[in-house]
Protein backbone atom coordinates (compact mmCIF):
# COMPACT_ATOMS: atom_id res chain seq x y z
CA UNK A 1 0.00 0.00 0.00
CA UNK A 2 2.72 2.50 0.96
CA UNK A 3 4.70 1.49 -2.47
CA UNK A 4 1.43 2.07 -4.68
CA UNK A 5 0.63 5.72 -2.33
CA UNK A 6 4.15 6.62 -3.17
CA UNK A 7 3.69 5.99 -7.11
CA UNK A 8 1.13 7.80 -6.83
CA UNK A 9 2.87 10.96 -5.20
CA UNK A 10 5.34 10.38 -7.75
CA UNK A 11 2.94 10.67 -10.58
CA UNK A 12 0.95 13.26 -9.77
CA UNK A 13 4.19 15.46 -8.33
CA UNK A 14 6.01 14.59 -12.17
CA UNK A 15 1.67 15.74 -13.69
CA UNK A 16 2.05 19.21 -11.86
CA UNK A 17 5.66 19.74 -13.37
CA UNK A 18 4.69 18.68 -16.71
CA UNK A 19 1.81 21.17 -16.66
CA UNK A 20 3.70 23.83 -15.31
CA UNK A 21 6.23 23.63 -18.11
CA UNK A 22 3.56 23.64 -20.66
CA UNK A 23 1.93 26.31 -18.98
CA UNK A 24 5.17 28.28 -19.10
CA UNK A 25 5.53 27.89 -22.59
CA UNK A 26 2.16 28.41 -23.41
CA UNK A 27 3.65 32.50 -23.20
CA UNK A 28 6.45 32.40 -25.14
CA UNK A 29 6.16 33.06 -28.32
CA UNK A 30 6.64 30.66 -31.70
CA UNK A 31 9.66 32.53 -32.50
CA UNK A 32 11.18 31.75 -29.01
CA UNK A 33 10.13 28.03 -29.18
CA UNK A 34 11.76 26.97 -32.70
CA UNK A 35 15.04 28.52 -31.70
CA UNK A 36 14.59 26.35 -28.17
CA UNK A 37 13.57 23.36 -30.71
CA UNK A 38 16.47 23.94 -33.28
CA UNK A 39 19.15 23.92 -30.24
CA UNK A 40 17.32 20.87 -28.09
CA UNK A 41 16.94 19.00 -31.43
CA UNK A 42 20.57 17.90 -31.95
CA UNK A 43 20.79 16.36 -28.58
CA UNK A 44 17.84 14.31 -29.07
CA UNK A 45 18.88 12.90 -31.95
CA UNK A 46 22.52 12.30 -30.46
CA UNK A 47 21.73 11.07 -26.95
CA UNK A 48 17.87 9.59 -27.74
CA UNK A 49 18.74 6.19 -28.92
CA UNK A 50 15.45 4.55 -29.25
CA UNK A 51 14.08 8.16 -31.85
CA UNK A 52 17.16 8.07 -33.33
CA UNK A 53 17.22 4.48 -34.16
CA UNK A 54 13.80 4.09 -35.41
CA UNK A 55 13.61 7.48 -37.32
CA UNK A 56 16.61 6.35 -39.20
CA UNK A 57 15.01 2.91 -39.99
CA UNK A 58 11.85 4.12 -41.16
CA UNK A 59 13.79 6.75 -43.36
CA UNK A 60 15.79 3.60 -44.62
CA UNK A 61 12.66 2.05 -45.79
CA UNK A 62 10.52 4.89 -46.93
CA UNK A 63 13.81 6.94 -49.22
CA UNK A 64 15.82 3.95 -50.15
CA UNK A 65 16.63 6.21 -52.77
CA UNK A 66 18.33 8.80 -50.64
CA UNK A 67 21.97 8.74 -49.31
CA UNK A 68 22.96 7.85 -45.78
CA UNK A 69 23.90 11.27 -45.54
CA UNK A 70 20.75 12.74 -46.59
CA UNK A 71 18.71 10.65 -44.73
CA UNK A 72 20.71 11.37 -41.39
CA UNK A 73 19.71 15.33 -42.41
CA UNK A 74 16.33 14.20 -42.51
CA UNK A 75 16.21 12.52 -39.29
CA UNK A 76 18.05 15.69 -37.63
CA UNK A 77 15.15 17.87 -39.17
CA UNK A 78 12.29 15.35 -38.11
CA UNK A 79 13.37 15.52 -34.68
CA UNK A 80 13.78 19.01 -34.00
CA UNK A 81 9.75 18.84 -35.84
CA UNK A 82 9.24 16.69 -33.15
CA UNK A 83 10.63 18.40 -30.31
CA UNK A 84 8.92 21.35 -31.29
CA UNK A 85 5.55 19.94 -31.46
CA UNK A 86 6.14 18.69 -27.59
CA UNK A 87 6.93 22.75 -26.85
CA UNK A 88 4.30 23.63 -29.16
CA UNK A 89 1.48 21.63 -26.99
CA UNK A 90 1.54 24.96 -24.37
CA UNK A 91 0.75 27.15 -26.85
CA UNK A 92 -2.07 24.72 -28.30
CA UNK A 93 -4.05 24.32 -25.07
CA UNK A 94 -3.20 26.77 -23.03
CA UNK A 95 -2.37 30.13 -24.57
CA UNK A 96 -4.70 32.84 -25.30
CA UNK A 97 -7.09 31.46 -28.21
CA UNK A 98 -6.59 34.54 -30.21
CA UNK A 99 -2.74 34.62 -30.27
CA UNK A 100 -3.26 31.16 -31.11
CA UNK A 101 -5.66 31.97 -34.14
CA UNK A 102 -2.66 34.28 -34.91
CA UNK A 103 -0.61 32.16 -35.38
CA UNK A 104 -2.54 30.46 -38.06
CA UNK A 105 -1.26 32.58 -41.11
CA UNK A 106 -2.92 30.88 -43.81
CA UNK A 107 -5.77 28.24 -44.44
CA UNK A 108 -6.02 26.10 -48.00
CA UNK A 109 -8.60 23.77 -49.03
CA UNK A 110 -11.49 25.19 -46.71
CA UNK A 111 -14.00 25.16 -48.74
CA UNK A 112 -13.79 20.83 -49.18
CA UNK A 113 -15.54 20.73 -45.91
CA UNK A 114 -17.81 23.86 -46.53
CA UNK A 115 -19.18 22.65 -49.53
CA UNK A 116 -19.99 19.22 -47.91
CA UNK A 117 -21.62 20.31 -44.93
CA UNK A 118 -23.68 22.65 -47.30
CA UNK A 119 -24.71 19.24 -49.28
CA UNK A 120 -25.76 18.10 -45.81
CA UNK A 121 -22.49 15.30 -45.27
CA UNK A 122 -20.16 15.47 -42.96
CA UNK A 123 -16.76 15.20 -43.10
CA UNK A 124 -14.16 12.73 -42.06
CA UNK A 125 -10.65 14.72 -41.54
CA UNK A 126 -7.89 12.48 -41.46
CA UNK A 127 -5.02 14.12 -39.63
CA UNK A 128 -1.73 12.23 -39.30
CA UNK A 129 0.95 13.07 -37.13
CA UNK A 130 2.40 15.69 -39.23
CA UNK A 131 3.48 19.29 -38.15
CA UNK A 132 1.28 20.66 -35.24
CA UNK A 133 -2.03 18.36 -35.23
CA UNK A 134 -3.19 20.01 -32.11
CA UNK A 135 -3.12 23.26 -33.88
CA UNK A 136 -5.33 21.62 -36.58
CA UNK A 137 -7.72 20.57 -33.70
CA UNK A 138 -7.84 23.75 -32.69
CA UNK A 139 -8.77 25.40 -35.68
CA UNK A 140 -11.29 22.51 -36.54
CA UNK A 141 -12.75 22.85 -33.38
CA UNK A 142 -12.98 26.91 -33.46
CA UNK A 143 -14.82 26.68 -36.77
CA UNK A 144 -17.02 23.85 -36.67
CA UNK A 145 -18.89 21.43 -34.96
CA UNK A 146 -16.02 18.81 -34.24
CA UNK A 147 -15.82 15.24 -32.49
CA UNK A 148 -12.61 13.06 -32.48
CA UNK A 149 -11.42 9.98 -30.26
CA UNK A 150 -9.54 10.06 -27.00
CA UNK A 151 -7.59 7.76 -25.18
CA UNK A 152 -6.63 8.99 -21.93
CA UNK A 153 -2.86 9.40 -21.11
CA UNK A 154 -0.85 6.76 -19.38
CA UNK A 155 -0.21 9.76 -16.12
CA UNK A 156 -3.75 9.92 -15.21
CA UNK A 157 -3.25 13.17 -13.39
CA UNK A 158 -2.65 14.80 -16.80
CA UNK A 159 -6.33 14.12 -18.15
CA UNK A 160 -7.85 16.96 -17.37
CA UNK A 161 -5.15 19.07 -18.27
CA UNK A 162 -5.06 17.29 -21.90
CA UNK A 163 -8.98 16.88 -22.21
CA UNK A 164 -9.63 20.90 -21.30
CA UNK A 165 -6.62 21.68 -23.81
CA UNK A 166 -8.25 19.35 -26.90
CA UNK A 167 -11.63 20.37 -25.78
CA UNK A 168 -11.41 24.40 -24.92
CA UNK A 169 -12.81 25.52 -28.59
CA UNK A 170 -15.98 23.54 -28.50
CA UNK A 171 -14.59 19.69 -29.21
CA UNK A 172 -16.24 16.92 -28.24
CA UNK A 173 -14.03 13.92 -27.20
CA UNK A 174 -15.19 10.30 -27.63
CA UNK A 175 -13.81 7.31 -26.08
CA UNK A 176 -11.87 4.85 -28.38
CA UNK A 177 -14.40 1.71 -28.47
CA UNK A 178 -18.00 0.79 -29.67
CA UNK A 179 -19.63 3.91 -27.88
CA UNK A 180 -17.34 6.36 -29.17
CA UNK A 181 -17.48 4.91 -32.63
CA UNK A 182 -21.51 5.76 -32.66
CA UNK A 183 -20.59 9.01 -31.26
CA UNK A 184 -19.04 9.24 -34.26
CA UNK A 185 -21.17 8.17 -36.70
CA UNK A 186 -24.08 10.22 -34.63
CA UNK A 187 -21.58 13.67 -35.38
CA UNK A 188 -21.76 12.85 -39.24
CA UNK A 189 -25.04 11.84 -39.79
CA UNK A 190 -25.37 15.98 -38.32
CA UNK A 191 -23.14 16.91 -41.19
CA UNK A 192 -20.55 17.72 -38.75
CA UNK A 193 -17.32 17.54 -39.02
CA UNK A 194 -14.84 14.65 -37.41
CA UNK A 195 -11.21 13.60 -36.68
CA UNK A 196 -9.56 10.70 -37.25
CA UNK A 197 -5.77 9.08 -36.56
CA UNK A 198 -5.18 7.66 -39.82
CA UNK A 199 -1.30 6.38 -38.65
CA UNK A 200 -1.52 4.81 -35.80
CA UNK A 201 -1.62 1.02 -35.24
CA UNK A 202 -5.03 -0.43 -34.59
CA UNK A 203 -5.47 -3.64 -32.27
CA UNK A 204 -5.20 -6.82 -33.82
CA UNK A 205 -8.33 -7.68 -35.52
CA UNK A 206 -9.27 -3.79 -36.27
CA UNK A 207 -7.20 -3.51 -39.18
CA UNK A 208 -5.74 -5.19 -42.44
CA UNK A 209 -2.35 -4.61 -43.57
CA UNK A 210 -1.99 -2.25 -47.09
CA UNK A 211 0.93 -0.46 -48.23
CA UNK A 212 2.73 2.66 -46.64
CA UNK A 213 4.90 3.69 -49.04
CA UNK A 214 5.36 0.22 -50.68
CA UNK A 215 5.59 -1.62 -47.73
CA UNK A 216 2.90 -3.01 -45.74
CA UNK A 217 1.87 -1.17 -42.79
CA UNK A 218 -1.24 -2.31 -40.52
CA UNK A 219 -3.92 -0.43 -40.83
CA UNK A 220 -7.32 0.93 -39.08
CA UNK A 221 -10.55 0.14 -41.13
CA UNK A 222 -12.91 2.34 -39.30
CA UNK A 223 -13.20 4.66 -42.18
CA UNK A 224 -15.14 2.44 -44.76
CA UNK A 225 -17.54 1.37 -42.01
CA UNK A 226 -17.98 5.74 -41.13
CA UNK A 227 -18.24 6.29 -45.01
CA UNK A 228 -21.05 3.52 -46.08
CA UNK A 229 -23.01 4.68 -43.58
CA UNK A 230 -22.80 8.56 -44.17
CA UNK A 231 -21.70 8.91 -47.09
CA UNK A 232 -19.21 11.42 -45.49
CA UNK A 233 -16.56 13.58 -47.93
CA UNK A 234 -12.81 12.56 -46.50
CA UNK A 235 -10.30 15.21 -46.73
CA UNK A 236 -6.63 15.31 -44.84
CA UNK A 237 -5.98 18.01 -42.89
CA UNK A 238 -2.25 18.90 -41.43
CA UNK A 239 -1.17 21.85 -39.65
CA UNK A 240 1.93 22.62 -41.50
CA UNK A 241 5.05 24.65 -39.01
CA UNK A 242 6.37 27.52 -41.12
CA UNK A 243 9.18 27.57 -38.47
CA UNK A 244 9.26 30.11 -36.16
CA UNK A 245 6.89 31.97 -37.50
CA UNK A 246 3.11 29.74 -37.41
CA UNK A 247 1.58 27.44 -39.32
CA UNK A 248 -0.78 26.77 -42.02
CA UNK A 249 -3.88 24.62 -42.30
CA UNK A 250 -3.82 22.57 -45.43
CA UNK A 251 -6.99 20.34 -46.30
CA UNK A 252 -6.43 17.61 -49.37
CA UNK A 253 -8.81 16.05 -51.44
CA UNK A 254 -8.10 12.36 -49.84
CA UNK A 255 -6.91 9.36 -52.46
CA UNK A 256 -10.28 7.98 -54.00
CA UNK A 257 -9.79 4.47 -53.06
CA UNK A 258 -10.35 5.66 -49.47
CA UNK A 259 -14.68 4.88 -50.38
CA UNK A 260 -14.27 1.84 -51.12
CA UNK A 261 -15.98 -0.80 -49.56
CA UNK A 262 -12.95 -3.38 -49.64
CA UNK A 263 -11.32 -2.98 -46.59
CA UNK A 264 -7.96 -3.55 -48.10
CA UNK A 265 -8.64 -0.87 -51.24
CA UNK A 266 -9.88 1.96 -48.73
CA UNK A 267 -7.03 1.21 -46.48
CA UNK A 268 -4.87 1.63 -49.28
CA UNK A 269 -6.26 4.73 -49.82
CA UNK A 270 -5.85 5.90 -46.29
CA UNK A 271 -2.10 5.31 -46.09
CA UNK A 272 -1.70 7.26 -50.27
CA UNK A 273 -3.70 9.93 -48.38
CA UNK A 274 -0.96 10.36 -45.46
CA UNK A 275 1.69 10.33 -48.14
CA UNK A 276 0.37 12.88 -50.02
CA UNK A 277 0.31 15.11 -46.81
CA UNK A 278 4.02 13.89 -45.74
CA UNK A 279 4.90 15.19 -49.44
CA UNK A 280 4.48 18.64 -48.24
CA UNK A 281 7.17 18.42 -45.63
CA UNK A 282 8.63 15.09 -45.21
CA UNK A 283 10.57 16.61 -42.09
CA UNK A 284 7.55 17.26 -40.21
CA UNK A 285 6.21 13.58 -40.13
CA UNK A 286 7.12 11.74 -36.77
CA UNK A 287 9.04 9.47 -38.01
CA UNK A 288 9.90 7.87 -34.60
CA UNK A 289 6.64 5.88 -34.04
CA UNK A 290 6.61 2.61 -35.23
CA UNK A 291 4.63 2.42 -38.09
CA UNK A 292 5.75 -1.17 -39.43
CA UNK A 293 5.85 -3.03 -36.04
CA UNK A 294 2.96 -5.43 -36.37
CA UNK A 295 4.40 -6.33 -40.46
CA UNK A 296 7.68 -7.28 -37.94
CA UNK A 297 5.71 -9.41 -35.29
CA UNK A 298 4.03 -11.19 -37.95
CA UNK A 299 7.32 -11.98 -40.11
CA UNK A 300 9.18 -13.25 -36.54
CA UNK A 301 5.63 -15.47 -36.14
CA UNK A 302 6.05 -17.25 -39.61
CA UNK A 303 10.07 -17.43 -39.06
CA UNK A 304 9.60 -19.26 -35.78
CA UNK A 305 6.86 -21.53 -37.29
CA UNK A 306 9.26 -22.35 -40.35
CA UNK A 307 11.81 -22.80 -37.35
CA UNK A 308 9.12 -25.52 -35.43
CA UNK A 309 8.96 -27.27 -38.69
CA UNK A 310 12.61 -28.35 -38.80
CA UNK A 311 12.40 -30.35 -35.91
Amino acid sequence: MALQTGNARERYSKASAISWLWRTLSRWPLTRLWRVSSALGPLVYRFNKREREVTERNLAVVYPHLSAPERKTLAQQSLRHSTATMLELGHAWMAEPQQVEAGILAVNGRDKLDSARAEGRGVIVLAPHFGNWEVLNFWLSSHFPFTAMYEPPKIAALDPVIRHGRERMGARLVPTNPRGVAALLKALKRSEAIGILPDQEPDWGSGVFAPFFSRDAYTATLLPKLVARTQASVVTGVALRIPGKGFEIHFLDADERVYSADDVESATGVNASVEAAIALAPAQYQWEYKRYRKVVQEQQKLANYRDYRLY
